[in-house]
């Protein structure tokens, strides 16, 4: 793969080139390169560990990363992230979720404690150098915010930093009462490259464009975009205060009407809050050519559901689906090769495309 380069520039910078996205080279060194070294949501504590003893098994981003891992509550409610795999000779070793005092794979009867540690191992008393710390299950960085569970494989920046600049914003919001509501929950199938689908999530520039009703809910004017290492934030603004967040009055927001905060986390996330609620937007490659989105519902109030930023966001899916298939399309043109940015309106965009090109780079001479 040949050297990306983004200018730090805005002002000066083309955008990633076409090839990036055409790639089979490139989208499969997505896979090591960026996914492996950043974070992941996997759900809800209290649903997938809802008391001591309760393990939950996962597939991290199935048919791209396929990674298994198993989410675990120990006897302590002490909450942990391992693999899924038995180090004897690599069984999976849990298949639903379920209530356990310890993990015993079924293939040969090794066992492993709650809190991942080999424990027994029939026929093993003749092995020398006999258990090593490898025949532990290997244990993930697991990060709680709220309710919500991040795992890194492999990850180099701290997901507090993410939780403490998102706090910033929303830590007046209690988290912890958000309920999900598996009704609202939605799974889309679009034609085209996973980072096309962030790529427009990441500006505000289409909205006037291409969303006739959301348009009519914000402030177009006063749309902002702020940047931070390894997220960044839209904000939403309206002309009236209807329909939007009541905040304290040592909110850095106070006095100000904010329809809806939009923050996506690098490389694959989006956590948007409204006044009646949370939606997240997991986005999974499958293929150069294909993605999914999931739309996680969680309510605050539901009185304030349908309206304003927060409403008719299945039909602001679909707009933004047939303009992203669209952008898939032409890129597969000989004739186009990179764009530029709205020093105005695609900072977002820069930015991800910044993170994209440093993580890609590393290791190439």
């Amino acid at each position: 793969m040949s050297y990306l380069f983004i200018d730090a520039d805005i002002t000066k910078s083309e955008t990633l080139p076409a090839q990036f996205y055409k790639s089979q080279e490139v989208f499969d060194l997505l896979k090591e390169k960026v996914f492996v070294k950043s974070w992941q949501w996997i759900g809800d504590v209290n649903i997938l560990v809802p008391q001591p003893e309760s393990i939950s098994p996962i597939v991290l981003l199935e048919n791209y990363l396929d990674e298994p891992l198993i989410c675990v509550r120990d006897q302590n409610s002490s909450i942990k992230c391992f693999t899924n795999v038995c180090t004897h000779r690599g069984n999976i070793l849990c298949h639903q979720p379920e209530t356990l005092k310890d993990l015993s794979c079924m293939y040969h009867g090794r066992r492993f404690g709650l809190d991942g540690r080999f424990k027994f191992m029939p026929e093993f008393k003749e092995a020398k150098s006999f258990p090593r710390a490898c025949d532990s299950l290997k244990q993930f960085s697991l990060k709680q915010f709220g309710n919500h569970l991040f795992v890194g494989l492999e990850p180099d920046f701290d997901f507090d930093e993410v939780i403490e600049g998102m706090s910033e914003r929303i830590g007046f919001l209690p988290l912890n009462v958000f309920k999900h509501d598996p009704t609202l929950d939605k799974s889309y199938t679009i034609n085209c490259h996973w980072a096309l689908y962030c790529d427009n999530y990441l500006e505000g520039f289409h909205i006037p464009f291409v969303h006739d009703d959301l348009n009519e809910a914000l402030d177009y004017g006063n749309y902002k975009t702020m940047i931070y290492d390894y997220f960044n934030l839209q904000i939403g603004y309206s002309d009236t205060s209807e329909d939007t967040f009541s905040f304290p009055e040592d909110h850095v927001d106070f006095g100000k009407n904010v329809a809806a905060y939009y923050y996506w986390i690098f490389p694959n996330m989006m956590f948007n809050f409204y006044p009646w609620g949370l939606s997240i937007n997991i986005v999974k490659p499958i293929s150069m050519n294909k993605t999914q989105v999931s739309f996680i519902t969680y309510i605050y109030d539901e009185t304030k559901l349908n309206r304003g930023a927060g409403a008719l966001l299945d039909k602001v899916e679909l707009e933004d689906e047939f303009v992203v298939e669209g952008v898939h399309k032409g890129l597969k043109s000989r004739y186009y090769k990179a764009g530029r940015f709205s020093p105005t309106r695609e900072q977002g965009v820069h930015h991800f495309h910044l993170l994209l090109a440093r993580y890609m780079n590393k290791d190439i001479d």
